[in-house]
């Protein structure tokens, strides 16, 4: 067997994201975005790789719109990923960083809504984080339903830089090359692995979940099932594409989590897209999500993903 090096002068010899792209998608402005967005994760992942070595990254620095803290990465990143994007042919962006959509060009073609850093509540703990993304035509933001979806991504922090990838023809998987700071093919359309008995969801959480999804889990616990949880919705779908299972976080019974904690527009819709892309299947209990219409920039959705029997095994709530 060939010893593993670990000297970093490995050969990289699988094509790059705007190569790989080139031969396959006739969108050189839809292109364009993505390529932006992983040029802007590479500073992102070599920024979290410090830690608090340059300053402290999960400094409080404010409240977002949904009452969540904001921290010191969660706005660096976010007013990084506007630059980036304000370069290629994007009218408008909704973050979870900003109140209000932010006008970039008023007569651009697309609309592109992020969660800049997802799972920031463990930044400067070395926990895996991500970045989420989806794109729409340019139009109304509000009353904006899933299913005009036509590209999602997610980036995902970890020992590896990984972005996952669809513009409508299944799920491409990168890795980030950190000397080049480019995006390197790593597995091209991605199917989940069926009937990996595998489940993601907070345990302290469940006291307030119905019963009959309570005792489901625990059924499916009993019955061998391992369960995950990373605590970064990006982390639990970059596994799931890769080794199968299932994601859960519904709607409870505590005040302020009836209807779900994870935003519907910049977290929800790009997951549904690219797990459906895979070929699974993401609801909110009752219903796809991508058949949800949003109806507040920043409201929050119940958000069940992952292998498609699983899902559908999952009792309606």
């Amino acid at each position: 067997m060939t010893p593993l090096s670990l000297s970093g002068d490995a050969v990289i010899t699988a094509p790059s994201l705007e190569a790989h792209l080139a031969t396959r998608s006739g969108n050189a402005a839809l292109t364009g975005i993505a390529c932006a967005i992983a040029h802007a994760a590479a500073p992102i992942a070599a920024r979290l790789a410090q830690a608090g070595l340059p300053g402290d990254p999960a400094q409080i620095v404010g409240t977002n719109d949904s009452g969540d803290r904001q921290k010191a990465l969660d706005r660096a990143a976010h007013e990084h990923l506007l630059e980036a994007l304000a370069r290629v042919d994007v009218r408008a962006v909704v973050s979870e960083e900003a109140e209000d959509e932010i006008t970039l060009h008023p007569v651009g073609r697309y609309d592109v809504a992020i969660d800049p850093i997802d799972g920031s509540g463990s930044i400067g703990i070395g926990a895996p984080l991500g970045l989420l993304f989806c794109v729409f035509e340019a139009g109304n933001t509000l009353q904006r339903p899933g299913t005009e979806v036509i590209a999602a991504g997610y980036v995902s922090f970890g020992h590896s830089t990984d972005m996952g990838l669809s513009l409508g023809n299944g799920v491409d998987l990168f890795t980030l090359d950190p000397a080049s700071g480019r995006f390197h093919l790593a597995r091209e359309q991605v199917r989940i692995p069926e009937n990996k008995p595998m489940i993601a969801y907070n345990a302290s959480n469940t006291g307030h979940w119905p019963a009959p999804l309570r005792d489901h889990v625990e059924t499916r616990i009993e019955a061998g099932a391992n369960m995950r949880w990373i605590a970064a919705a990006v982390g639990d779908l970059h596994r799931i594409l890769l080794q199968g299972g299932i994601f859960l976080y519904p709607a409870d019974a505590r005040k302020g989590y009836e209807n779900g904690r994870l935003r519907l527009l910049y977290e929800a819709f790009p997951i549904a897209y690219l797990i459906e892309q895979a070929g699974g299947a993401a609801t909110d209990g009752t219903t796809r999500i991508l058949d949800r219409i949003t109806e507040r920039l920043h409201q929050h959705s119940p958000l069940i993903f992952g292998d498609r029997d699983m899902v559908a095994a999952i009792p309606r709530h």
